[in-house]
């Protein structure tokens, strides 16, 4: 077997085969997800095969159930170009007395459910992959865990493995598993070859209706532009008609905008709804992100050296990298990640809350001191201001740093972590 780096999503693929009949697991393409299914998967159908494609659709709309015979759990890769199947699998589920019996993955072309007459409630859980975290790919030492965090520890110590150069790098190369198994230009070359995929097929592809693959770029490049804000449809439409003579209207912004998110390009980030003591207002809006911070630098055309002659623009991008790393950590704690701002002006990068009510305020750094202490002087005021009497006080308050020699705890109890040294 070839070689395979360990994900997180590994754990949470086999405990949800524990407790259901099949999994479906979604993201965006090349993530990884087939292959982190092939680890489990005892029986493995490629219903993209094109040796086979034809077959398995016939064989789909006249015997379903002939395909889903094997040794399980079977995986259905990209199981959405016969969408008869759901139903039979649904079925299937229903009629076979052991748990686990399919996998089922998707993620470019999204399902059609003009032939689906069953959601699949109770009997398919949800797993959704994203590129790799610095620690899945082995650029994080791990020395400190986030879910650690929310037990307070009152010391921690990890050492940052990621220099200033090392870390735009890997912003720009981003968590997609062939990029992190190669080096130089050619690790570079796979978030371009990936933006070039969903600008001239993936985002039409995603609901059959053809799009202009120069909007597209541009639409993109707005989105980039805008990573980390609540930026309006109307502002990145304007972005795009000022170098764009044809009409181009709010419905069709919306249009692509939910063409990317079909196919997992973009994931924005909800806002944060804590209690407070006083009546301020606070923003609902979703903040703006790609699903990997190297799709927002391949639709700028920038590469490690244009973020390092730009700490603005790194520092943003930065906060990408860090938004997706805490968001496939979160899966593993069983939480989510939200935004925070309010008609103050008040802004927390990311809130990470867990089922269990449990929460942690974390701004996101370039590094310094000086922008450290912006970072505590924000995660205190936001934590002055919550009603704690109506809900539970943060379990930690942490800088995430991009660039700094080592984690440690403040003597005022805020956790300071390079990105370089967080683990799930």
């Amino acid at each position: 077997m070839k070689y395979y780096k360990p994900r997180i999503a590994d754990k949470l693929l086999k405990n949800k085969l524990e407790g259901k009949g099949a999994v479906l697991v979604e993201g965006a393409k090349w993530c990884g997800k087939t292959t982190t299914c092939e680890q489990i998967a005892k029986t493995k159908l490629y219903l993209s095969d094109p040796e086979k494609q034809s077959q398995y659709r016939t064989m789909a709309d006249i015997n379903p159930k002939r395909l889903l015979q094997g040794k399980t759990p079977l995986l259905l890769d990209e199981w959405q170009l016969a969408p008869k199947l759901w139903d039979a699998i649904r079925f299937e589920v229903d009629h076979r007395e052991h748990l686990g019996q399919f996998i089922l993955t998707g993620s470019a072309v999204p399902a059609s459910f003009d032939e689906i007459h069953h959601t699949g409630t109770g009997r398919v859980a949800w797993v959704k992959m994203r590129p790799m975290s610095l620690f899945e790919s082995g650029d994080s030492s791990g020395e400190i865990s986030l879910g650690e965090l929310f037990q307070s520890p009152k010391e921690i110590f990890g050492l940052n493995l990621l220099n200033m150069d090392q870390l735009a790098f890997v912003i720009c190369r981003g968590g997609w598993p062939q990029a992190t198994k190669l080096s130089g230009e050619v690790a570079l070359e796979q978030a371009f070859d990936y933006y070039d995929s969903v600008v001239q097929s993936d985002i039409s592809r995603a609901d059959n209706v053809s799009r202009n693959p120069e909007r597209v770029k541009r639409l993109m490049r707005s989105y980039a532009r805008n990573q980390g804000t609540q930026a309006s449809a109307e502002l990145m439409r304007q972005d795009v008609k000022a170098n764009d003579s044809a009409d181009f209207d709010l419905d069709t912004v919306y249009s692509y905008l939910g063409a990317l998110n079909k196919i997992f390009v973009i994931e924005d980030v909800h806002a944060w709804n804590p209690n407070l003591r006083s009546k301020t207002a606070i923003r609902t809006s979703d903040t703006r992100y790609f699903v990997d911070p190297s799709v927002a630098t391949a639709a700028l055309g920038l590469g490690p050296n244009d973020l390092i002659n730009d700490l603005k623009t790194f520092g943003l991008l930065l906060e990408t990298l860090c938004i997706r790393d805490l968001r496939v950590f979160a899966d593993a704690l069983k939480g989510e990640v939200y935004h925070y701002r309010d008609s103050r002006g008040l802004e927390c990068d990311a809130v990470v809350h867990l089922r269990n009510g449990s929460y942690g305020l974390v701004e996101i750094k370039l590094g310094g001191d000086m922008l450290i202490e912006e970072g505590v002087k924000t995660l205190n005021a936001l934590e002055a201001g919550i009603d704690t009497d109506k809900m539970k006080a943060p379990s930690f308050k942490m800088v995430l740093t991009g660039i700094g020699d080592y984690a440690y705890r403040r003597p005022d109890g805020i956790y300071v972590v390079p990105i370089g040294c967080l683990k799930d």
